[in-house]
């Protein structure tokens, strides 16, 4: 599955040179992009943004699959999720956050190496089920939940609806490591005047001022601050397998309806 950072295969299956060939195929559906902008969002992940010539334009929550050329040829991709929405004012920039996964070779040279200016592949958008888009909640609130960075697709929600003055009521439990690991954190916890309502939860070491030591989010923790079942709101839970599944269960013994529940999971853990 796919998410912000999704894991990186063993170095032996990556790119045997960490740098990208000329030679781009055009199957498949794969367009050649190029880095146009990038920046640090923390000392572990880094936004690219990318022209794609020909993009048909993204929804919140789908995702691209970027693949690499090396040198001689052999070739690698992964799938990433899109962390904003269709910019009308750029609509073939795709913006991708990446977190480096630790032994994962093309992630590392994603985060570290690849300058703007590069080209890339890119093919998609991917996935039509784990989205939102603004008018279609219909009046029920959004509660969405993230563990590490699989915060990513979450924030693109967010973005989206902040971008199309939509009203409806969200509300983020974001699960991360440390405050160093912690993505848009600024972002999501600036809005409350504005429906927004995010809390987030360290698992590893918390910040002085934290509200409370480091932990994962707990089924009190659910209850108290998620929506409860009986307003029948929309569940977007996106991060590592563990995290998926339990925050699933949890939802269901709190009696939220598996059909308003939409999972997206990956590979490494959070804690």
């Amino acid at each position: 599955m796919t998410a912000a950072a999704t894991a990186d295969e063993a170095p032996d299956a990556a790119p045997r040179a960490a740098r990208l060939g000329e030679r781009f195929a055009t199957t498949a559906g794969w367009r050649v992009a190029r880095v146009v902008d990038a920046w640090q969002e923390t000392p572990s992940a880094r936004t690219l943004v990318l022209d794609v010539p020909g993009w048909p334009g993204h929804r919140a929550g789908q995702h691209v699959d970027l693949r690499l050329t090396a040198d001689d040829g052999y070739t690698a991709s992964r799938a990433y999720s899109v962390s904003a929405p269709t910019d009308p004012a750029h609509p073939g920039h795709v913006h991708v956050t990446v977190q480096r996964v630790m032994g994962g070779e093309v992630s590392t040279y994603l985060v570290d190496d690849l300058p703007v200016g590069a080209g890339i592949e890119v093919r998609g958008p991917v996935g039509g089920w784990f989205v939102w888009e603004p008018g279609t909640a219909h009046g029920a609130p959004v509660l969405l939940l993230a563990g590490g960075s699989g915060v990513t697709p979450l924030a693109a929600m967010v973005r989206a609806r902040r971008a199309a003055g939509d009203r409806t009521p969200f509300r983020v439990l974001y699960s991360v490591r440390m405050p160093t690991d912690a993505l848009f954190l600024d972002e999501l916890t600036r809005g409350r005047l504005d429906g927004v309502d995010a809390d987030v939860w360290f698992t590893r070491a918390a910040p002085p001022d934290a509200p409370r030591p480091p932990a994962r989010i707990g089924l009190r923790d659910l209850a108290h601050h998620g929506w409860p079942a009986a307003l029948e709101p929309v569940c977007y839970v996106c991060g590592p397998t563990g995290f998926v599944e339990a925050m699933t269960r949890m939802l269901l013994v709190l009696g939220h309806e598996a059909r308003a529940i939409r999972a997206e999971r990956f590979g490494p853990s959070t804690d």
